[in-house]
């Protein structure tokens, strides 16, 4: 979305409800439908913003080959059965990014989730007792709702993490994060350098393998190939052990790969006996026209794709200075330890689609108490 031009001394346009949710991604919609379902009503009772210009939450902004089939597992929205819909059942051959937007729309619809998008929120302030949350809408125009609980459901897509090296800032050819990426034609005839141990940097890698003039591969730490069958619940959930304890410490959360690795199907096994998926270990440098390794070695780049994962979404929260001396939030079942008017879903532990589902029942159960004794 492009820079809206405004005022933000103009006196807001103002309103008051008991609960506003900022996303409506997966963990956004889930806490909307579980609130609904213990009484509150859309509007009087609460409020979902998204700086979506569609539905979809992140996936309206990936790239069009992505397919479902290759992805991420999506799990299904609760209560979408109502509807006959399930991404079990889904197309496997469209653009994922048609088929989540199509499936979120109509189940925005079908409960009447009327999400206010898009909108660019500015900032959480204190009032004390309740919280204000400013926004710009589509026509740049200010406006602020105070509530009294917020749930914040932005994830990490908004804020891809792109690590320091010496000389990134002066490499001539062109720099993208993996929210940036669209297109493999983009980059035919080039030498590419994607960087980054995840499903995306694999998926790039094997798109741009007839593009490309040539591809490279670094990784941080080697990665970790495992067998789709091995890739059990057993790995899945230490791994979301590994992040609840971040949060529940403050401390900045770890990558959810490292701690599954990457299932290694047979689209996957093929490309590793091409010599596509091979990693090495990061450079050392970026140079003007390329990249450097420890061993003294150099390898031509006009591009670097840095696939090197996201952070959360938090930097409207900045002015309520809840990260702590570790770079975290202290966040234990969706709840901010840090103030008791503040909800987290879809962080952490409830990153992955299901964790965020079972994340929006149990925040809606706390909001509701929260509010009981507001």
């Amino acid at each position: 979305m492009g820079a809206m031009v405004h005022d933000e001394t103009a006196p807001p346009v103002s309103e008051r409800t008991r609960v506003v949710i900022i996303g409506a991604g997966q963990a956004g919609l889930s806490v909307a439908y579980f609130l609904q379902r213990l009484g509150l009503k859309q509007g009087d009772d609460f409020v979902l913003l998204d700086r979506g210009p569609s539905t979809g939450g992140a996936w309206q902004f990936r790239w069009r080959s992505l397919r479902l089939g290759t992805a991420h597992r999506v799990n299904d929205l609760p209560g979408m059965s109502e509807l006959g819909l399930s991404f079990d059942t889904a197309d496997k051959t469209a653009p994922a990014k048609d088929v989540v937007g199509d499936y979120y729309d109509r189940y925005e619809r079908h409960f009447g989730l009327r999400v206010r998008r898009p909108v660019d929120v500015r900032g959480l302030h204190d009032l004390g007792r309740d919280l204000a949350v400013r926004y710009l809408d589509a026509r740049g125009e200010s406006h602020e709702i105070v509530t009294q609980v917020v749930v914040n459901a932005t994830g990490t897509w908004g804020s891809p993490f792109r690590p320091w090296y010496p000389g990134r800032d002066d490499f001539e050819g062109r720099q993208i994060t993996t929210a940036e990426y669209t297109d493999a034609a983009d980059f035919e005839g080039q030498d590419v350098v994607v960087v980054g141990g995840g499903t995306s940097a694999v998926g790039f890698l094997l798109e741009l393998e007839k593009v490309a003039k040539h591809t490279v591969w670094v990784t941080r730490r080697p990665v970790d190939w495992v067998d789709q069958t091995e890739l059990g619940v057993e790995m899945r959930v230490s791994a979301v052990d590994e992040q609840d304890a971040a949060a529940r410490e403050g401390r900045a959360l770890p990558s959810i790969v490292s701690g599954t690795g990457i299932p290694i199907s047979r689209r996957h096994r093929a490309g590793i006996d091409r010599g596509v998926l091979v990693d090495r270990p990061v450079f050392t440098s970026i140079e003007k026209t390329g990249v450097r390794f420890a061993d003294g070695s150099f390898e031509h780049a006009d591009a670097i794709i840095w696939a090197t994962g996201f952070r959360a979404e938090l930097r409207h929260l900045a002015g309520l200075k809840l990260r702590t001396a570790q770079g975290g939030l202290v966040v234990e079942r969706g709840a901010s330890k840090s103030d008791d008017r503040l909800f987290f879903a879809g962080y952490g532990p409830q990153a992955s689609t299901i964790g965020a589902n079972r994340a929006g029942r149990i925040i809606a159960r706390q909001v509701l108490l929260t509010l009981s004794t507001r």
